[in-house]
């Protein structure tokens, strides 16, 4: 049986990682690279809800390029908040929006698991993880999905092509940065989908543990409401 953690995950960390540097999997600023810590606390884009800025000025300084995935975005949103897809609220788009920023560590950590990056890291470039979640309503935003089901696809499963153009960019970026790649997971419910793409440093960097019961973890901090789930790490190289 899959042991799940009564206590904040960050409770659970034995041993501090041995390196100094932040690794990628947490958020980072789309104009700067700067990484999320807990005295800079990031905004996101208010039109399309997943693109993450250090600062107002950052903000400013990439719209012109961001423009275009922002708009597509919206208008996606708007096209899957319209159609029948059998869920009762209407805003479930924007509510998915919402659920994959509030989870994007335990999202981004599941992936990395899913794919097993840490043993292959060229799968990075060749698969994506895609969660697919029930809708429930619930009074609170962060608790109306559960995990239905997981499955691993190959990176053509994304057929969008502004979404594939994204992803290239932030994977130029993380291997300038010496990263491996951009991992993707695709979060659906219904109709409705929210690409989440992580930009991962080499796994000689990643203090993680390999976890195979990746999906129960899942599935236990989602359906529990929980958002304060930080990845494992009980040896100083994972």
């Amino acid at each position: 049986m899959a042991s799940y953690y009564s206590q904040p995950a960050a409770a659970n960390y034995n041993t501090a990682p041995l390196h100094s540097q932040r690794q990628r999997g947490y958020r980072i600023c789309d104009q700067c690279g700067t990484v999320e810590t807990p005295a800079v606390k990031f905004r996101l884009c208010g039109g399309c809800m997943t693109t993450q800025y250090c600062s107002q000025d950052c903000q400013k300084i990439h719209w012109p390029s961001h423009k275009a995935i922002c708009q597509h975005t919206q208008s996606q949103v708007k096209q899957a908040s319209s159609a029948p897809n059998g869920y009762a609220d209407e805003n479930v788009a924007k509510t998915l929006r919402k659920f994959t920023s509030a989870h994007s560590a335990l999202l981004g950590w599941a992936g990395f698991q899913a794919l097993q990056l840490k043993r292959v890291p060229a799968k990075v470039r060749q698969n994506a993880l895609v969660v697919e979640l029930s809708y429930h309503n619930h009074v609170e935003a962060h608790r109306r999905f559960s995990v239905a089901a997981t499955h691993v696809v190959p990176r053509t499963y994304i057929r969008d092509p502004l979404v594939i153009a994204d992803i290239q960019r932030r994977e130029e970026r993380c291997r300038q940065n010496g990263g491996i790649g951009t991992l993707v997971v695709i979060i659906q419910c219904g109709n409705t989908s929210q690409v989440m793409p992580v930009e991962v440093d080499p796994p000689a960097k990643i203090a993680w543990d390999s976890r195979d019961d990746w999906a129960q973890v899942l599935s236990h901090f989602v359906e529990s409401g929980r958002t304060d789930f930080k990845p494992i790490s009980t040896t100083p190289r994972g």
